[in-house]
């Protein structure tokens, strides 16, 4: 069973969320939502516990086969969420983030980017914009390195197997390849076969600009999830780091799934 945990604080980042993961989990008969709320004090408690409640009608409503409700009085919330989802051995946690001013990444969105920080479950992070239609392409963008070692790929298959999407694994690089050297030939296998069941393609893109590399991929291909690999910044000086991860979910309209390696 997929245990997936959605923390709301019935702002209207953390609803946009829930409402999406509602309709992205709908007729997903082996998963199970779990609406989780961190409520300040007990006099808290009754009108969070309402709050809950009817957002878990909502996801009933929509065709969610499985909804649990938790809640937890005080503490740190990123904390909490984090032995809760080793508790239960979650296969994601999912939640919004807003916009990209500085004052609005200061609130919500930081406890978003703090889960993404600890090296957990994968943490999926959905754009206030972001409308659910399926998801039927997921892109991960790897830099093709010591993929065995660096690829959480039970983590992202245990993500990918809830949908069956087709999985487009792009790596962006600002050398030109006339043929792909054989290192990374090596490691293109590697990925393939981490990933074989499900259907598989990979593509080498040469531009300066990965930024604007990938928003024309998603376009292009329809792209609907965006998987990244957050490294620590002392392990690494490419673009595949923790900045880069929060770089990319500030400015993304589909939602990024974080999975550490």
């Amino acid at each position: 069973m997929h245990r997936v945990i959605i923390p709301v604080d019935f702002s209207e980042t953390s609803l946009n969320a829930a409402r999406y993961t509602a309709r992205m989990l709908a007729g997903v008969a082996d998963a199970t939502a779990i609406l989780y709320t961190n409520y300040e004090s007990q006099d808290d408690f009754d009108v969070s516990h309402n709050y809950q409640e009817s957002l878990k009608k909502e996801f009933l409503n929509a065709g969610v086969k499985n909804v649990e409700c938790e809640s937890e009085m005080g503490g740190d919330l990123i904390d909490n969420i984090a032995r809760m989802a080793h508790t239960i051995r979650a296969t994601m946690i999912i939640m919004g983030i807003t916009g990209k001013s500085a004052v609005r990444q200061a609130m919500f969105g930081s406890n978003t980017l703090k889960l993404i920080d600890r090296n957990l479950y994968p943490v999926m992070i959905v754009p206030p914009d972001a409308t659910y239609t399926g998801i039927n392409n997921v892109a991960f963008a790897s830099d093709f390195k010591n993929v065995e070692a660096t690829t959480p790929a039970p983590l992202i298959i245990s993500v990918l197997e809830m949908f069956n999407p087709k999985l487009h694994i792009v790596n962006v690089n600002k050398e030109i390849y006339v043929s792909l050297p054989e290192e990374i030939e090596e490691e293109k296998k590697k990925l393939l076969a981490m990933f074989d069941k499900f259907h598989t393609e990979c593509y080498f893109i040469t531009r300066n600009d990965f930024y604007q590399a990938i928003d024309q991929f998603v376009t292009d291909f329809k792209i609907d999830i965006l998987i990244t690999i957050p490294k620590h910044q002392s392990n690494s000086t490419s673009l595949f780091k923790s900045s880069h991860t929060k770089r990319l979910a500030y400015h993304s309209h589909i939602p990024i799934l974080a999975a550490h390696e």
